[in-house]
């Protein structure tokens, strides 16, 4: 951008009376602007040499001055601040100074010029390069609307009070390094065409550089902002370097667009770092320690990687155009070009891992998280589950664990959703008792998701665990959604029963002790029932008999095995170790699907049927939930 060429002079007069030199009916009505110096019809530009000397004269360190409007020239302005130069400082010193609308001709010099009092620069024009390094402003300072046309330096310029630069132009360099401000500082709306700096500059209350434009090179390199700040809307179209800064308040960079940064940070935020709506248009690596992190609706139009430590993350409705990476750091992050790391000292004593907080609405089929505590994450609402990939150590919430309220079963440990949380807690008869259990509760802004809802989660997540070859995980996804599958009203009847009765034998084939609870349960009530009734009393003997027709003919004889005959007497009488050895022989046949070939009652016979059908299974449901949680 170069600077704009001037318009036609304005008709308008300002609001002071004004010098009006140079005045044309036709072409100028209004003439120069500059306020007329005290005691004349002129301003200081267009006094009489005598004049302006005497005037000048008259002036002394520390002075009030007021040149509104005025042209300045190097050599006028020279003179002037040769008057208020304060002999024993050996630097201007200036009281109030009024500069608002001045246009500054040539370069122009405001070095270590103290101004104690509030100093006005609002719609001041600087043609050529401007120094105001090393200047104090212990007032309020206001350069709002202010065009600096050649390279500007503030560097190292201590500003006491309010600082505002609102909607202000820099067409070339401008540099802020090292520069303190103490108060509010605002640079709304400002422009910056080239390159800018702001390394190692110090904001001790609030900063505002809403809607700013940095159309080149910007460097925040090892800034600290010591108050809230705000980037909302701001656009960074050069390389952009926040390198070591380090926010104690909430730093917002909402809307912002980040067209060609290729990193952001390491920086920390003591509070909260906001990128709601935020665009990045090319390859990113973002880097930040804060302890909240929200990135709703922001768009990556590229590929990105999200390196966070002590931060909560909010992906609401994000964005993902391509493959973008959020993990964990578990170390400091590393100061470039340094042996030291970025400072944490607001987050300090913070479990430094990173906590998911939503990704409803957001399109995971690009996404990949990487160490990331998931078990507070809300899924509801994001597309594409099945595609989100889940590498690392990343947790979801467990269920609580105890006892049951209205049956007397051990809620085993399993890790589930948020989601499954909220609906238990909802669906409770008592939700007081449920989160004393140790349910989560629903937040208020919780959509009140049916067991159909949550049951489609569980699945699409499933899939994404069994495509990243994490089979027990994903075997507990399988159970949360058999639960919600049987806790749906609108599923058939038959089916919530036999899901019902799938639970309670195997935990859904993924509980082994369960199911073979149930089959040690089995095995010794067959074999009690075989040591008292499906025995005989003694085993069978065959038995041989026959007739001779005729003497010295054939003699036929039929072998025959004689029914078991049921054991009588008292119950005690019959349980012997003999008869428990033969009871326990049969059963043991019958879970591997074979006949003892024991001799048995037809009490027996039944039993042993029933056991060859029922306890193999349970052994099979057994076996299963032992390979879900080995399998890889």
């Amino acid at each position: 951008m170069t600077p704009a060429t001037p318009g036609p002079p304005s008709t308008v007069p300002p609001a002071w009376s004004h010098c009006a030199h140079g005045a044309a009916p036709a072409t100028d009505p209004v003439g120069c602007r500059g306020i007329r110096v005290p005691g004349h019809t002129a301003c200081l530009a267009h006094l009489g040499e005598a004049e302006r000397a005497a005037h000048l004269g008259d002036l002394a360190p520390g002075a009030d001055i007021d040149y509104r409007g005025t042209p300045f020239t190097p050599e006028l302005l020279d003179q002037l601040l040769a008057a208020l130069r304060d002999p024993g400082a050996g630097r201007p010193h200036i009281g109030v100074a009024r500069f608002d609308g001045a246009a500054f001709s040539g370069d122009t010099w405001f070095t270590e010029v103290t101004f104690s009092d509030t100093a006005r620069f609002d719609w001041a024009t600087f043609s050529g390069n401007t120094w105001f390094a090393e200047a104090t402003f212990s007032d309020t300072a206001r350069f709002d609307r202010a065009i600096f046309s050649g390279n500007t330096w503030f560097t190292g310029a201590t500003f006491s009070k309010v600082a505002e630069f609102a909607g202000a132009t820099f067409f070339k360099t401008a540099q802020f390094n090292g520069v303190t401000f103490s108060g509010i500082t605002r640079f709304v709306g400002a422009a910056f065409s080239s390159d800018v700096g702001f390394v190692q500059a110090t904001f001790s209350s609030d900063a505002g550089f809403a809607g700013v434009t940095f159309s080149s090179d910007t460097r925040f390199v090892g800034a600290t902002f010591s108050g809230d700040t705000r980037f909302v809307g701001a656009t960074f179209s050069g390389n952009t370097w926040f390198t070591g800064v380090a926010f104690s308040g909430d730093a917002q960079f909402g809307m912002a667009r980040f067209e060609v940064a290729s990193s952001l940070g390491p920086l920390a935020c003591g509070e909260r770092l906001v990128l709601d709506g935020a665009v990045f248009q090319q390859p990113v690596t973002v880097e930040i320690a804060a302890r909240q992190v929200s990135c709703a609706r922001t768009r990556w139009a590229s590929t990105a990687t999200l390196h966070l430590r002590h931060a909560e993350l909010d992906l609401r409705d994000a964005v993902f155009e391509y493959p973008v990476l959020v993990a964990a750091r578990p170390t400091p992050f590393p100061l470039p070009g340094s042996a030291d790391s970025l400072p944490e000292t607001e987050l300090s004593g913070r479990d430094p891992g990173v906590r998911l907080a939503s990704l409803g609405g957001a399109d995971t089929a690009h996404l990949a998280l990487h160490d990331i505590d998931l078990s507070g994450c809300r899924f509801a609402g994001a597309v594409h589950l099945d595609q989100l990939k889940v590498d690392g150590w990343c947790t979801f919430a467990t269920t609580p664990t105890g006892w049951g309220r209205r049956l007397p079963w051990w809620w085993s440990r399993r890790n589930t959703l948020t989601e499954e949380h909220h609906w238990r807690v909802r669906a409770a008869r008592d939700p007081g008792r449920a989160t004393a259990l140790g349910w989560a509760p629903p937040p208020a802004d919780a959509p009140a998701l049916k067991p159909a809802a949550v049951a489609a989660l569980y699945r699409q997540l499933r899939k994404s665990l069994e495509d990243g070859k994490n089979e027990p995980d994903a075997a507990d996804f399988y159970y949360g959604e058999c639960e919600m599958r049987r806790h749906d009203p609108r599923r058939p009847r038959g089916e919530r029963v036999l899901l019902t009765a799938y639970w309670a034998l195997s935990g859904y084939g993924l509980r082994a002790t369960r199911a073979l609870a149930w089959l040690g349960a089995a095995t010794a009530v067959t074999i009690t029932v075989m040591v008292l009734w499906g025995l005989p009393a003694d085993d069978p003997k065959p038995t041989t008999t026959g007739r001779q027709v005729a003497v010295g003919q054939e003699v036929v004889l039929t072998t025959a095995t004689p029914d078991p005959v049921n054991p009588t007497g008292p119950l005690t009488g019959r349980v012997t170790a003999e008869r428990f050895e033969k009871a326990l022989r049969v059963v043991i046949n019958s879970v591997v699907f074979r006949s003892s070939g024991q001799d048995l009652t037809t009490t027996g016979t039944y039993t042993e049927m029933t056991s060859r059908l029922a306890e193999p299974v349970l052994l099979g449901l057994a076996v299963l939930a032992v390979r879900s949680r080995v399998k890889r």
